[in-house]
């Protein structure tokens, strides 16, 4: 597990991007316990889930009842599951570099939002559309961060990741976006911020630190093989959510 805190070009990189990949921060043993975890719970259908045909994505099952209905697409509350999935959350490995990005010395994991092991399954598995996380949340400030693990080798085929650089800092007027969550494709003002997109592939073990203003977008995964990613949300322990929100639903897990 790498331990050399992030370099000063690693910081300035992040926040010009709005995104910074680490490569080969999980080691094999960790990797390998959560993932043996998450298999056991998704066979067994431990609740709470999320379905593909919750999300009526591009590409997802009508419904529960339909063919491929119960495709999952995502374990959620995954803190609360398993010492292997809160061994991660709480590595050195990603909480230090999570406080350099943050600029502070005390962090919080969210549990309300990601706190999930995602999967995208081949056969039936959806399309996400670009869009911001801190469009879901709800905190005094947008200043979050994602970190998505990846289990196993994330590829355009199998339908990792892509990121729109440097929108974390735009203002977008809202006749931009489709439903006030996803940009539209539609609209020439988005062109050129949609041609910029790129799609970096991943092998297991690489973490991607994402802002959440940050567009993101993930397609189908087209191969054979199930893709896991263990993905968590930090925040400033002074970011508070906001009461009454879905932010503020679940327990802050403070982290110094």
């Amino acid at each position: 597990m790498q331990s050399a805190p992030l370099s000063r070009a690693e910081i300035d990189s992040f926040h010009q991007q709005g995104f910074l990949i680490v490569r080969g921060l999980a080691d094999a043993a960790l990797r390998e316990a959560i993932l043996a975890v998450g298999m056991q719970q998704l066979r067994d259908a431990v609740a709470p889930i999320e379905y593909e045909a919750d999300t009526r994505y591009p590409g997802a099952p009508a419904s529960r009842d339909a063919t491929g209905g119960l495709t999952v697409r995502r374990l959620l509350k995954v803190y609360a599951r398993d010492e292997a999935f809160r061994r991660w959350a709480h590595h050195p490995a990603v909480c230090e570099r999570v406080k350099q990005l943050l600029d502070t010395p005390h962090i919080a994991l969210t549990q309300a939002h990601h706190n999930s092991l995602m999967t995208k399954q081949p056969a039936f598995s959806s399309v996400t559309h670009w869009h911001r996380d801190i469009r879901y949340w709800n905190f005094e400030q947008n200043n979050l961060i994602s970190v998505w693990l990846a289990l196993g080798a994330e590829t355009r085929d199998n339908g990792c990741l892509g990121f729109l650089p440097g929108s974390h800092r735009l203002t977008l007027d809202q006749d931009r976006f489709e439903n006030r969550a996803f940009l539209r494709g539609d609209h020439p003002d988005n062109q050129p911020l949609l041609d910029s997109a790129i799609y970096p592939e991943l092998a297991a073990g690489d973490v991607v630190f994402f802002h959440a203003e940050t567009f993101h977008a993930a397609g189908w995964n087209r191969t054979a093989a199930t893709k896991h990613s263990l993905v968590f949300g930090y925040h400033r322990q002074d970011n508070r959510p906001i009461a009454g929100t879905r932010s503020a639903s679940e327990a802050t897990v403070l982290i110094d």
